[in-house]
């Protein structure tokens, strides 16, 4: 099973930008996707978004054109590159390595503050 660590959450102004980090080791055996996702207090996690093995990404509505994906295939590491941030992105992110929609791995989550 795939072990996956996140870094890169903090507190941060709105309008700015973080990038979150996910660490990937062990077996990828069964992956075709990585995606990250979010938890806000007293919600279930949504997906905020999600990259294929083959490069292709897609995103919820309300990141679209904010928000970006991308993975370092050398490090085995994906990123979530946060921009123009609001108050409202406050949450836990969590990233994950999915087999369709199914999740087989999560990470520890990462806390993520968007101060107004």
């Amino acid at each position: 099973q795939v072990q996956l660590v996140e870094s890169g959450g903090g507190l941060v102004q709105a309008g700015g930008s973080l990038r979150l980090s996910c660490a990937a080791s062990g077996s990828r055996f069964g992956i075709t996707h990585m995606g990250w996702y979010r938890q806000f207090p007293g919600k279930q996690r949504e997906l905020v978004g999600r990259i294929s093995s083959g490069g292709f990404t897609n995103y919820q509505d309300s990141v679209k054109g904010r928000f970006a994906i991308s993975r370092d295939s050398a490090k085995n590491t994906m990123y979530l590159q946060m921009n123009s941030l609001k108050p409202e992105d406050t949450a836990v992110y969590y990233c994950a390595a999915l087999n369709g929609n199914n999740v087989l791995s999560w990470g520890q989550g990462t806390q993520v503050t968007v101060s107004s």
